[in-house]
């Protein structure tokens, strides 16, 4: 059984309605004829070079990737840049191109929810609240039994795919860790929510160096704030696809839908001191 891609697109709506994606967001429908019957989709994280050849190699109609390929303003798709490279490519083959971003982050079973699931929180809540109830940004709960800093960062070594960057810690090793707060993707900005600050550790990725080092000083200055956790945004993201892998196959019966297992972290390796 077969669909159009516009009712494909519409599955994928539903699932992550776009009137959840932040105003800076671009996700949808990026390329591609609705009316073109869609047999086969391939989810990935990121549409560069590696998952668009995977996607074309393997015969996919569609791949839905997390980050929206036109996120910036864009004026030329000529070829001799890379995002007209791989757009052409894409409609060369009659692969279309759709993209669940933001709109992916804050639903319930989207990539900060997957994300707490599998590090087995409980009482889960967002860190901001959505429109609904369950929705919002990122996500706060707390752990069944206390555990230590240091295991919960060897216990996040195991859960994501590895990558050069690896897991980087900001607190003591033995540190008790109770109540956590995460947000799959960038989450500096939240470093001064409440519900941040008053847990005992917060995984994100992308943390930048001063607004890392202030969360820390004032953290040891009041006695009170996050340890940090700063693991790969690729990493992050990338244990949502199966998730929405499982919804698309029910929505959609008898399409293939298939999980890249390709690294598009952009680091290639680390070299330590």
């Amino acid at each position: 059984m077969s669909f159009s891609l516009a009712e494909v697109a519409r599955v994928s709506h539903d699932l992550w309605p776009l009137s959840g994606a932040e105003d800076w967001d671009a996700p949808g429908l990026i390329s591609g004829d609705p009316a073109h019957r869609v047999d086969s989709i391939l989810l990935a994280v990121d549409a560069v070079a590696d998952t668009v050849a995977e996607a074309v190699e393997s015969g996919a109609d569609l791949l839905l990737a997390h980050h929206p390929l036109l996120l910036r303003g864009v004026t030329t798709v000529a070829e001799d840049g890379y995002k007209g490279a791989l757009l052409a490519r894409l409609i060369r083959a009659d692969c279309a191109l759709l993209a669940a971003h933001t709109n992916a982050d804050i639903v319930a079973d989207g990539v900060s929810d997957v994300f707490a699931q599998r590090l087995g929180l409980v009482d889960v809540r967002p860190i901001t609240a959505g429109d609904t109830q369950g929705t919002g940004i990122g996500r706060v709960g707390r752990l069944p039994e206390p555990t230590t800093l240091g295991h919960l960062a060897r216990r996040l070594a195991d859960l994501i795919p590895p990558t050069a960057s690896g897991v980087r810690v900001a607190g003591g090793y033995g540190d008790v860790v109770s109540t956590i707060a995460l947000c799959g993707g960038a989450g500096d900005s939240l470093l001064r929510e409440p519900l941040v600050r008053g847990a005992d550790a917060f995984i994100t990725s992308d943390l930048r160096h001063h607004p890392a080092s202030e969360s820390r000083e004032q953290s040891v200055l009041a006695g009170v704030g996050p340890a940090l956790i700063d693991v790969s945004h690729w990493a992050s993201e990338w244990l949502w696809l199966d998730v929405a892998a499982a919804a698309l196959r029910q929505a959609l019966p008898g399409i293939r839908v298939t999980v890249s297992e390709l690294r598009t972290d952009p680091w290639d390796f680390a070299v330590t001191q």
